[in-house]
């Protein structure tokens, strides 16, 4: 299985084919039933109230996304201000009066005039209208109460009720004849250690609830995330075991009362800890004799028929629900962030519903499966019956709010059983939930979207998915490339390792533990000597370093090197750094261990440090390519104007030890392929991962002498920028080395003026409002502000929160830093390890000694481990510095004043990185027009900017740009030289006079 959902879409999908296929007597008799059913959804679409309003506002149109985002976040508001604002700008700009009257319901009509008048009071478009002046600012609370009676009404549809008792109760009225429910206690991923107990209780009390009345036959789902706050690979030794136990709880205790239970399905990347449990729990002698255990298994996954066949050997009955499946976009987006070879699903719906038929196929002539197909698709729900013949040996099953009129007959008359998927919860835990659905069912390619688009015909809805599978020859959808390709032909994204895969965690656990250490290993107190770095990389490279000598000398070397390597073609200069991107892959296991071992990154940070490296040399490979050839310009007849581009000389590049591979490499690849030679100098605390850098870059085909290392402190970097032949800087570091850099440059009168390029810290904030979900809030706090031990320049240094949800939010990430462990880096458990060197390390300490802290964490013993602080501060202008380290300053900002709060970020004069958490779009217009700030991310995270899509780089205190990663960054390394030749000064305009008569 590990292999499999990494192979090609087409290899998977061809078994599949051949299962799902129908003989032609088949198809017949199964169009009849699917038209059937068909009709019976259709009539149903036109009952009730709410089908009229969903098939009003479709999730394609700009009025449905606008109710959709105002349900999202409108319930969770606890300020007014705030939800006036939510209410503006998402009824604000839509066309409301273009649905009016259309409806054939009276309450839809009544729901779409309310929504006119809503904008006319509240939307910014309006706000001088007449009503907006006849009806006075009273009117907004009026409107605030209708919209939030209506989104609570919005979520009742897809609730069944907010206790257990209450949901119950209605499966009991008329509308639920002959149906059971499998009820979902609603949450999603547990974020602290209190989110997991408090679910867990939900599912007891649920259990105990069901257990009252095991005659009714309903049944509990249980989601795992929502029992462990880390229930990922890396923590596989913690959760696994825990979740193991907890779900051995919930089973005896559903056996003990009768009823059935059914673990829900999760994210690809956790399916082999689901079944680790699962499996363990299905073969608990407590548990023999009990037929309700279960388990969801996702048809979009390419795993789907062998987990199902899994599934049937565990020497027990299963009930096996097979679902299409919750996380399609969000797995595809994982799979091409973090490069990986294929997506574990399949990128067509069609093949989707293909693999749901040939799965069903295996459960339905499988011995101990008790199949339940959840499914809205009339044409799926046929073939089933046709399969499956007079057998009732099966259920089916249906989200309760959706899929209404498909199963009511089959139930009724036909002897079917049919179980409704009963979400139970409060309004808050149903919105994440509630978009998902509707974003599913929603998708143009879904059933639920078909059937209410009236240009489709029976014959396309009804359109047999294999074919269409086999006319494209199972091949993957053409707008969703592979990994690899994301960035098109002209240059290759970096490849990752799925580190979820646990085979491959430990593999590649073991290769780095493998590799030469010639770190410092992950807790030594004391820096590098300076000399001692530079003997330990003369005993590794090759004569091109051993050579170096004296700073001096290395520049004499590289100046003498300069007019070979800028005589050469752009293409050679490109080819060779493409070459050493293609090398650092090669050696990643090797790269990644010293980065672990010197520079004490963890597994996760080491290889996102040498993707970017790779992406580094590609980009800027590819930007010469197509940025720096001559350009030929507009001129006046009879003369040539050529602008050309020439590197300028030889350049120094000055690297932290925070990237000491990624930045060390991108500002050294970019002076290369510009035409420069480079004197490169790493950080003394990081000295071999760009000596085994520099030699990788001399194999792939850069002289070496025209690239030397020179590692040292600081008078190394000071006799590099005096030398009055360095024609460039680039640096990345700290304001007060760049103001310094900066005065030399300038000092001596004779020297040249040349250019500084600038990337410095800052004291990046996250602004987040009350429209914001807390949980992803806590999510991107915790990763932008600790990941990497916060040693990123882009880190979070400062959290500005909303004063309505600041308690709330201070306790939820209270509780997730309490999920963070700190230790070696080289253990993939590990989520923050040490600073770099004891001087930081007694910097911060000493800080934090003195500060207000609202939270931390235990440390080891021993090494340099700075815990993961959270302090508290009164306002904005307490925090005057940038502190380097695992510390998160947090601060409250009044409703209303987000201007007035992002002026007093910008007055600090800092310009790095800032985050808006918001769910209101002109919120983040706002921002975007006011922070002066080099990279602003807006709900999610505010570290790891990938090259060429997120150009990375500061302004003011922050740095002097160009961005790093972006197209204008190889422009700064050049000279730009206009040529301009008079072509009639021999013998007159020849091209000129040459000219046919245009035609005539």
């Amino acid at each position: 299985m590990p292999a499999l959902h990494r192979a090609s879409e087409p290899d998977v999908l061809k078994p599949l084919l051949e299962r799902a296929a129908l003989t032609p007597e088949s198809r017949e008799r199964t169009l009849g039933h699917a038209a059937g059913l068909l009709a019976d959804l259709r009539a149903a679409q036109g009952r009730g109230w709410v089908n009229q309003f969903l098939q009003e506002y479709r999730l394609n149109s700009s009025e449905g996304v606008a109710l959709l985002s105002l349900a999202e976040a409108f319930l969770r508001v606890p300020d007014p201000e705030t939800a006036d604002l939510l209410i503006a700008d998402k009824l604000g700009d839509a066309d409301w009066r273009a649905h009016t009257g259309k409806s054939n319901s009276t309450l839809v009509n009544s729901a779409t005039w309310g929504l006119v008048v809503g904008r006319a009071l509240v939307g910014e478009g309006e706000k001088q209208s007449a009503l907006r002046r006849l009806i006075s600012r009273a009117g907004e609370p009026f409107v605030r109460q209708a919209v939030g009676a209506a989104m609570r009404m919005m979520g009742e549809i897809f609730v069944m009720g907010r206790t257990i008792d209450e949901a119950m109760k209605r499966m009991r009225k008329p509308e639920h004849k002959g149906f059971t429910a499998s009820f979902d206690m609603l949450g999603e991923a547990a974020r602290t250690q209190d989110d997991a107990a408090r679910y867990f209780r939900a599912y007891t009390d649920a259990v105990a609830a069901v257990g009252r009345d095991p005659a009714a036959g309903h049944s509990i789902s249980v989601k795992l995330s929502a029992l462990h706050p880390r229930y990922e690979v890396a923590r596989w030794d913690e959760c696994v075991p825990a979740l193991t136990e907890m779900l051995e709880a919930l089973s005896v205790q559903a056996a003990g009362l009768g009823i059935a239970l059914t673990v829900d399905a999760e994210e690809s990347e956790r399916l082999e800890m689901s079944l680790d449990i699962i499996g363990t729990v299905a073969g608990l002698p407590s548990l023999k004799g009990w037929d309700g255990f279960g388990m969801a298994v996702q048809a979009y996954g390419k795993r789907a028929r062998p987990v199902v066949a899994w599934a049937g050997e565990l020497g027990r009955t299963m009930n096996v629900r097979l679902v299409k499946g919750a996380y399609w976009d969000s797995e595809i987006k994982r799979t091409q962030v973090e490069g990986l070879s294929d997506y574990p699903l399949f990128t067509r719906k069609a093949a989707t519903d293909v693999s749901y038929l040939a799965v069903a196929r295996d459960m339905l002539d499988a011995p101990a499966i008790r199949p339940a197909f959840a499914s809205h698709n009339a044409l799926t729900v046929a073939t089933i019956m046709e399969w499956a013949g007079n057998s009732r040996d099966f259920e089916f099953q249906r989200l309760h709010g959706m899929g209404d009129g498909l199963y009511e007959r089959l139930v009724r008359e036909n002897g079917y059983h049919c179980r409704v998927y009963a979400p139970v919860g409060g309004h808050r835990d149903l919105l994440a939930y509630l978009v998902r659905r509707l974003l599913e069912n929603g998708a143009n390619s879904s059933f639920v979207h078909q059937l209410a688009d009236e240009r489709l015909t029976e014959a396309e809805i009804l359109a047999d998915p294999v074919a269409k599978i086999a006319a494209v020859g199972g091949a993957r959808h053409p707008s969703i490339p592979l990994p690899v390709d994301l960035f098109g032909a002209e240059r290759r994204n970096s490849a990752g390792l799925d580190l979820a895969d646990r085979a491959v965690l430990e593999a590649t656990v073991a290769a780095i533990a493998h590799q030469p250490g010639e770190g410092r290993g992950p807790v030594a107190p004391a820096d590098v000597p300076e000399d001692g770095a530079r003997q330990s990389i003369s005993a590794r490279l090759g004569p091109g370093l051993r050579r170096g000598g004296t700073v001096g000398e290395a520049i004499t070397r590289v100046h003498a090197a300069f007019a070979d390597w800028a005589g050469r073609s752009i293409e050679d200069r490109a080819g060779i750094i493409d070459r050493l991107a293609d090398l650092l892959e090669q050696h990643l296991d090797e790269l990644m261990a010293i980065c672990v071992q010197e520079a004490f990154k963890t597994i996760p940070d080491a290889l996102g440090e040498v993707r970017e490296a790779v992406d580094f040399c590609r980009y800027y490979a590819q930007q010469a390519r197509d940025g720096l050839q001559p350009v030929e310009l507009p001129g006046p007849t009879g003369e040539r104007n050529v602008l050309r581009f020439e590197g300028r000389g030889v350049w120094a590049t000055i690297a932290p030890w925070n990237f000491p591979l990624a930045i060390f490499l991108g500002q050294t690849v970019a002076a290369l392929v510009a035409g420069n030679t480079v004197v490169a100098k790493p950080a003394p605390q990081t000295p071999m991962i760009a000596a085994r850098a520099v030699e990788l870059a001399h194999e792939a085909g850069v002289p070496t002498d025209a690239l030397i290392l020179v590692p040292g402190g600081p008078e190394v970097g000071a006799a590099l920028t005096a030398d009055p032949r360095i024609a460039g800087v680039a640096f990345t570091g700290s304001t007060a080395t760049a103001r310094k850099i900066a005065r030399s440059l300038l000092e001596d009168d004779a020297r040249p003026i040349v250019p500084l390029i600038a990337e410095t810290g800052g004291i990046n904030a996250m602004i987040v409002d009350s429209t914001a979900l807390p949980e992803q809030v806590v999510a991107d706090v915790i990763t932008s502000a600790f990941r990497s031990a916060g040693q990123r320049c882009s880190a979070l240094r400062l959290l500005l929160l909303q004063e309505e949800i600041a308690d709330t939010t201070i306790e939820m990430l209270k509780g997730a830093m309490d999920t963070l462990r700190l230790g070696d880096p080289g253990d993939p458990a590990t989520d923050v390890g040490p600073v770099i060197d004891q001087a930081a390390y007694d910097k911060l300490m000493a800080y934090r000694a003195g500060a207000k802290i609202e939270k931390t964490l235990d440390a080891p013993a021993e090494g340099l481990f700075v815990p993961p602080t959270l302090v508290r501060i009164d306002r904005i202008d307490a925090l005057t510095q940038e502190w380097f380290g695992p510390i998160l300053h947090v601060a409250t900002w009044p409703a209303g004043k987000l201007a007035e709060t992002i002026r007093a970020v910008n007055a600090k004069g800092y310009g790095l990185t800032m985050g808006l958490h918001s769910r209101i779009a002109r919120a983040a217009d706002e921002t975007q027009a006011l922070a002066n700030v080099g990279n602003l991310y807006v709900n999610r995270s505010m570290i790891g900017a990938v090259v060429g899509s997120q150009p990375f780089g500061g302004e003011g205190l922050s740095g002097t740009g160009p961005k790093a990663g972006g197209p204008h960054y190889l422009h700064r390394f050049v000279v730009e030289r206009a040529v301009s030749i008079d072509t009639t000064s021999a013998g007159g305009n020849a091209t000129l006079l040459s000219l046919d008569e245009g035609g005539l």
